[in-house]
């Protein structure tokens, strides 16, 4: 049974931004709003939606905000979250596109900018998707593809 005051993580509940929240900090027990967590602690809070998978939260009051936020409160971890679904700025288009397209309709393009144009920073390639991009190259335009990145292959 929960103290008085306090409000347990409750796995089956969706939580919105006024929903009371008390999580575990080096301080002690803290109780906030959700919406106030997504400003003290974001990437707890993303971590235990997406990795965890042990909070459930509205998508437009919750979400949303929260993603906005990891972009400031901690870019590496937004970085590595987002992945191919980043928006970026891409030679060719007038507009920010996300990685994905590019990556999948482009790889040898794709590769020069992220790899040779030193773009490595810009967009997080998990192994699997560095492979996957590797192979393309390696077959489409063998020359291009550095010593480096055949070693991934092998």
């Amino acid at each position: 049974m929960a103290e008085e005051g306090t409000f347990p993580l409750d796995p089956e509940k969706v939580y919105y931004s006024m929903d009371e929240l008390t999580l575990d900090t080096e301080e002690g027990p803290v109780t906030l709003r959700m919406g106030a967590w997504l400003n003290f602690d974001p990437v707890r809070i993303h971590k235990m939606i997406n990795r965890d998978k042990i909070l459930k939260v509205d998508e437009m009051e919750v979400l949303n905000p929260l993603v906005s936020k990891l972009r400031r409160a901690d870019p590496e971890y937004f970085k590595k979250f987002m992945g191919l679904r980043l928006v970026i700025d891409y030679p060719g288009y007038s507009t920010g596109i996300v990685a994905k397209i590019p990556f999948e309709n482009d790889p040898v393009g794709f590769y020069k900018w992220w790899r040779k144009g030193k773009h490595e920073n810009k967009v997080y390639l998990n192994l699997g998707n560095q492979i996957k991009l590797f192979q393309k190259v390696s077959m489409m335009d063998p020359k291009l593809i550095l010593k480096k990145d055949l070693e991934i292959l092998k």
